[in-house]
């Protein structure tokens, strides 16, 4: 791939647009997607999986790739399942099938290799070599080093579900004039989905799930959002405006309310016309930042910012875990110790440990020690509840600690330094 990386580089710095790009979809890249796929994976409507997939594997993909070459090959619906949101309710997700998560994961390398050279700064998510903890960092070096008293923040009602079709096609277009590339894209998005035993229809959206979802609703955002911002913008505005995006969240950072205000505005006109709609209840303008004081928070990839000051009594932007996201961990956790309290005690709290390192892993920047503690004596209570339910004796509390000093809980540390470096 590394030739072709350089290729698809010369033609965007010179200009042109990529007309082959499909003849990457190869035997070489098919079975290495086969080789990253992991084990134990839900499977799609096909009910495949690796290891089935794994037998005769030379000639399954030789079978497919002839098949797309004759363009008999039409991706199957995918499966819906859905997982509970922060909010009680659920998002629903698609499961592709096995052989479509192949040539999925194929197409999407080669968007994120055409991509990676045009998406602009300001996005996070999905990307190579880029996270949340650096989003994070973002906001914060911009809120305490910039001139920002206004924070608009931003919710999009339903994004993947009101993706629209043609105005995609039209933004792949912009960069993409291999026309079967394009047409196995409009396959996938239109390949429907299976809910009980029966198939729907998609004139819209992008399955969650899907490998090819992330780097397709970048390019959406790219356009509608991203550039627009910083062309039809930032040029008309007099005071200082930045902004930040994960996927489909966001925050736009200003200098002025009225602009604020303005853009606010134009935001809702701007993604109407691209079929999408801001959710307002989630959505508001509130002042924030070393100018201002006040006691406004706003949530942001799982995190509550908050004003805040150091010892010497220097501004400073505070983090802590959202109260929805403590909720979700906590209760998670305390049901998981009660599903599992029969196992061997060694066995029990080194799975324990893994969930909760995952979790210092990534709330575990600067300033989040206390909240870290916080999750850490959660599990430690958790943990001792559910072992009192073993038997009808229980467990004293005396013998429990003795029980950790043997068998340790993981202690909380800081693992992303946001105010130096990510």
């Amino acid at each position: 791939m590394a030739n072709e990386r350089k290729d698809i580089k010369y033609q965007l710095q010179q200009g042109y647009k990529l007309q082959t790009l499909i003849h990457l979809v190869n035997k070489e890249t098919l079975i290495k997607q086969h080789e990253k796929q992991k084990r134990n994976k839900a499977s799609g409507i096909d009910r495949v999986t690796k290891e089935e997939y794994s037998v005769g594997l030379e000639e399954r993909i030789d079978d497919l790739l002839e098949r797309m070459k004759k363009f008999s090959y039409k991706p199957l619906p995918v499966r819906r399942t859905y997982i509970p949101k922060a909010n009680g309710k659920l998002r629903p997700l698609g499961i592709p099938a096995y052989e479509d998560k192949l040539v999925q994961g194929c197409m999407a390398d080669i968007l994120n290799e055409i991509y990676e050279n045009i998406f602009l700064d300001c996005s996070y998510g999905f990307r190579v070599n880029r996270n949340c903890h650096q989003a994070i960092r973002e906001i914060n070096q911009t809120i305490m080093t910039k001139k920002v008293n206004y924070i608009l923040d931003c919710d999009i009602k339903g994004f993947f579900d009101n993706v629209n079709h043609d105005w995609l096609m039209k933004f792949l277009g912009e960069t993409i004039e291999d026309k079967n590339f394009l047409r196995y894209i409009k396959r996938f998005l239109i390949s429907g989905y299976m809910e009980d035993m029966k198939y729907y229809e998609t004139d819209k959206g992008t399955p969650q799930g899907g490998l090819i979802s992330p780097v397709l609703a970048n390019v959406y955002l790219h356009y509608v959002l991203d550039l627009w911002f910083e062309k039809a913008v930032k040029t008309k505005l007099k005071g200082e405006v930045y902004l930040v995006r994960y996927a489909d969240d966001f925050i736009i950072m200003f200098q002025y309310e009225n602009e604020a205000k303005m853009v606010y505005e134009l935001l809702i006109k701007r993604l109407a016309k691209f079929g999408l709609e801001i959710e307002q209840e989630k959505t508001r303008i509130l002042p924030f930042g070393r100018f201002k004081g006040t006691k406004e928070t706003f949530d942001f990839l799982g995190f509550t910012h908050y004003n805040n000051e150091t010892r010497t009594r220097k501004y400073r932007v505070g983090h802590k875990m959202s109260k929805k996201k403590r909720k979700i961990k906590n209760c998670a956790i305390t049901k998981w110790c009660n599903d599992n309290k029969h196992k061997i005690l060694t066995e029990l709290i080194t799975i324990l440990n893994k969930k909760l390192i995952g979790m210092y892993a990534y709330y575990g920047i600067n300033g989040m020690m206390k909240e870290l503690y916080k999750l850490y004596y959660h599990v430690k209570y958790a943990l001792y509840k559910a072992l009192n339910r073993r038997g009808q004796r229980g467990i004293k509390y005396k013998k429990y600690l003795i029980i950790l000093e043997r068998i340790p809980i993981a202690k909380p540390k800081i693992y992303k330094n946001i105010w130096i470096g990510v």
